[in-house]
């Protein structure tokens, strides 16, 4: 069944870079709504219980020492069809793979510095958003 929602994290290369406004409007002018939006930095308790999937991963602690290197913008987004949508916009993780046009092609830098985080499948982007905000926070 799809979901007309998924979350996203601006990684912190892409803050610390400036793209905010730019990935924010490829974002909205892809038909995606921003239903909850907020700017923050990561703990690395955080971090790690987000990314705790991959805690056995060789990659898991290079992983948290990223994420926690600056701040983060993490969203929900609401559009029909929304995660499959998304992970088209955003690109394959690796910007050197990815198609022209997507967020990754244009503003990563690399596999591990790729901008941006996209949910990948309908429960994901339930566990991601209620991650990040509470019931309270969302329209």
């Amino acid at each position: 069944m799809t979901s007309n929602r998924t979350f996203t994290m601006i990684k912190p290369d892409a803050v610390s870079n400036g793209h905010i406004g730019n990935i924010i409007n490829d974002i909205t002018s892809s038909g995606f709504k921003i239903i909850a939006m907020k700017y923050l930095h990561l703990t690395q308790s955080q971090a790690e219980n987000f990314y705790g999937i991959h805690r056995e991963r060789p990659f898991f602690k290079d992983l948290v020492s990223f994420m926690i290197s600056g701040p983060i913008v993490a969203a929900i987004l609401e559009k029909d069809n929304a995660v499959e949508d998304f992970r088209t916009l955003i690109g394959a993780t690796n910007p050197e793979n990815a198609a022209e046009g997507t967020i990754r092609k244009k503003y990563a830098k690399s596999i591990d510095a790729n901008a941006i985080h996209g949910s990948d499948s309908n429960e994901n982007a339930d566990i991601e958003s209620n991650f990040f905000f509470s019931s309270f926070e969302r329209f």
